[in-house]
Formats: C-alpha cells, sequence, structure tokens
C-alpha cells in the first residue's frame, strides 16, 4: 500500500489533480485496504504497523471523500464516508484524531441537511460532544444552516453560501440552496395569487429572466396571466375526488349477498 498511497497523496496534493487519474488509484486502493483490512479487535497498540495502515487508509479515504464531492458522486461519497467514520469512532482508541475530522464530519452533516434527511442529521450530533457543536468552525456553520431551514430563513440559507469554511461544501451548499429554493417557491405559490417575474426572482435570489429562474417556471408549471404575472390560484384548485358509487353499491350487495349464504 505504500506506493499507492504515495501516488494518490502526490496527485490530490497538486494544484488542478487529475480527476480521472485519482478515480482509478482509488479504486485500486479499495481492492487492497479490503484485503489488509482489520477489525477494531484485531488491533494491538503495541503494533506499529498496524497503526500505520491505519492511518494510511484514513488519509486516503478523506481524500477519496473529496473527491467523490468533486465529481458529484454521491453514492460513493456515502460509501467512503461510511467506512471513514468507522476509523473516526471505532479505531479512536488506537489513532491519533485525525486533523481532517470535523471537516469530514461537517461535510458528512450538510449533505443529510441538502439531502433533507433531517432525522439522519440530529442522529448525527447525538454522537458529537457539545463543545464540538458550538466551537467547531466546520460544523457550526452547518448547525446555523439547520435552524435557518427549520424556522423558513431560506433567505439566510442563500446568503451563507458565500460563507462556508471550506471551498469543498460549495457542491453541497449548491444541493441546499436548490432545496431552499424549491421550498421557497412552495411558499409563494400558498401565499399569493399572482406575483410579478420580478418579484418572484428577487424571493428566490435569483436573476429576473435568467436561466434558472426560466427552469424551475417551467418545473413548477409556472403560467403567466393577461397582465405579465405569475399565476398560481389554478396551482392551488384540488381536483374533485369522486365517489365511486356504483361500485361501492355493488359490493356492498356482494358481501349482503354472501351473508345470506351463510347464515
Amino acid at each position: 500500500m505504500s506506493n499507492l498511497y504515495k501516488d494518490i497523496k502526490a496527485e490530490w496534493s497538486k494544484r488542478a489533480p487529475n480527476l480521472l487519474r485519482c478515480g482509478q488509484l482509488l479504486g485500486i486502493f479499495k481492492l487492497e485496504i479490503l484485503g489488509g483490512f482489520l477489525m477494531p479487535h484485531e488491533v494491538s497498540k503495541s503494533n506499529p504497523q498496524q497503526k500505520d495502515q491505519l492511518v494510511r487508509s484514513r488519509d486516503v479515504l478523506e481524500i477519496a471523500v473529496e473527491h467523490s464531492i468533486t465529481v458529484k458522486d454521491y453514492a460513493a461519497f456515502e460509501r467512503y464516508m461510511a467506512q471513514l467514520k468507522m476509523y473516526y469512532y471505532d479505531y479512536d482508541k488506537f489513532l491519533e484524531p485525525s486533523q481532517e475530522m470535523h471537516k469530514m464530519i461537517g461535510l458528512s452533516l450538510l449533505y443529510m441537511l441538502a439531502t433533507n434527511r433531517i432525522a439522519d442529521f440530529h442522529i448525527a450530533l447525538e454522537r458529537l460532544p457539545s463543545a464540538l457543536l458550538l466551537q467547531d468552525r466546520f460544523i457550526m456553520p452547518v448547525l446555523a444552516l439547520e435552524n435557518y431551514f427549520m424556522e423558513g430563513r431560506y433567505n439566510k440559507i442563500l446568503e451563507a453560501k458565500k460563507s462556508m469554511p471550506s471551498e469543498i461544501y460549495g457542491n453541497f451548499m449548491d444541493m441546499l440552496v436548490h432545496t431552499a429554493r424549491e421550498e421557497i417557491a412552495s411558499c409563494i405559490e400558498k401565499s399569493y395569487l399572482k406575483m410579478t417575474p420580478k418579484q418572484a426572482a428577487q424571493r428566490l435570489g435569483l436573476r429576473a429572466g435568467g436561466k434558472e429562474l426560466l427552469e424551475l417556471v417551467e418545473r413548477r408549471h409556472w403560467t403567466l396571466d393577461a397582465q405579465g404575472n405569475y399565476d398560481y390560484a389554478a396551482l392551488n384548485i384540488k381536483p374533485k375526488d369522486e365517489v365511486p358509487a356504483n361500485d361501492i353499491a355493488t359490493h356492498n350487495l356482494s358481501y349482503a349477498t354472501e351473508l345470506e349464504k351463510i347464515i
């Protein structure tokens, strides 16, 4: 694993790493880590070789997490993050804390928030000490985002994208901003009968007439009335549920006939 570890570290540390090569190296790494996998009860504190193997595996998994975010492979992100948490929580008696640990945990929390997995988000918080929640620069901003999301202060989420503690948070912030905009659009539909495109764009934090606004309008089936306003009235009309009276009557008569046969 030594040469592979050096190759992955060297490639990822470049200003513009070759993402395809990194992916290929990480694929080889997955096979090697499976071959030398150690369960926590198999690790000995007095064995420096085992400790070195665990540290290198953890380092590469942290790179794998960032690589998966960069290439937007979120299924891989979930897999790598699940493996990485084992090194943070199950091997913590044998390893010194990673310098990247809080950053990785912050990314995991932000991903849960961006994908609207609020229950998983709060379960993950239960594992963290309160001091970390109140002081860590990677986790505190994510907690603030969760508060904004739960309180419906979506404008704050749009503003927070510029103040994240690391550039790698950007992709998940894009996902969260998209989720927030969908919630804003849903609120607009339920709160207004009509709205001008300019007002809608302001509330959504988008440019009037811009591509993103037009895509949202098409996705949510917003239409313009004769005055050029978005008309939301039709979106709030619920179709009347028809009661299948004939079917119900037929079933009831059938039940009655069967009951008579039994009696």
